[in-house]
């Protein structure tokens, strides 16, 4: 199985160059790698173009943000299998897409797999301050706001035939809106990995505090309106708690592991 790997960004030269390389150390060795970049004015381009041998497509170029910039990739991916990596999250290791197209061959009539991430700090990118899990995802918590890992869903090339591509009407639920499209309309089916596929280092779009929760928030609510889902603000609101619970409870964890 060929797997496409997208990398968006956009002035990304403080951490781009840890994405690449988290994908070009990968063990796996039929992997096709894209670079999409919106036109960066720093050194984001100059640290592509010292690996531009081992990525197969490069493309610069303005775009509408950073869904029409996955939209770009996924019509250049040519793999069976696509992820999408963000340019400020990295692989923890290099049997990730390993493991991942072992999932997807054991479970051929899969169209996506769902794994876990963690939350790194800048100055720790070993030790997690949080987690996020797919592994006890279900579609009908998309009615709540939740949905799975995007950094960590792989995702077959007919899925996306299928479903179609990130609406560009959305600034930061068009995931969440692929997933319901996905799952929920379409009834595709998946898997769960209960593994780390990704580590995403904090301050990001989805974990920049309680204004973008909010508009997050306004989103999934029109995403499952326009999807004919039936929610409400509480409802949506209410993952906040749950949210805040799991962190709790990750925090627990791993104090308990240290005291051990």
């Amino acid at each position: 199985m060929k797997v496409s790997i997208i990398t968006v960004c956009y002035n990304s030269s403080q951490y781009i160059r840890s994405a690449i390389d988290s994908v070009l150390s990968q063990s796996y060795n039929d992997i096709e790698y894209i670079v999409i970049d919106g036109g960066s004015s720093d050194e984001t381009i100059k640290i592509i173009q010292e690996r531009a041998r081992d990525i197969q497509h490069i493309i610069s170029e303005p775009d509408e943000g950073i869904y029409d910039a996955m939209n770009k990739g996924v019509a250049l991916a040519t793999g069976e299998i696509i992820g999408v990596l963000n340019s400020d999250d990295f692989y923890p290791n290099s049997n990730v897409i390993s493991d991942v197209v072992d999932v997807f061959k054991k479970h051929a009539d899969i169209d996506l797999l769902l794994g876990n991430v963690d939350f790194v700090s800048a100055e720790n990118l070993v030790k997690p301050v949080r987690g996020y899990s797919s592994f006890k995802f279900s579609p009908w918590k998309m009615r709540f706001g939740f949905l799975p890992a995007h950094p960590a869903a792989f995702v077959k090339r007919n899925a996306y035939d299928c479903v179609g591509l990130y609406k560009l009407g959305y600034q930061t639920a068009a995931d969440f809106d692929f997933f319901v499209r996905a799952l929920i309309t379409h009834k595709l089916k998946y898997s769960t990995l209960d593994m780390v596929l990704v580590r995403m280092r904090l301050g990001g779009a989805s974990t920049s505090g309680l204004k973008a929760y909010w508009a997050s928030s306004k989103e999934i609510l029109r995403s499952l309106d326009e999807n004919k889902i039936s929610s409400n603000i509480l409802f949506v609101l209410s993952r906040l708690l749950v949210k805040a619970f799991q962190m709790f409870l990750f925090r627990c964890k791993s104090l308990g592991k240290h005291n051990a």
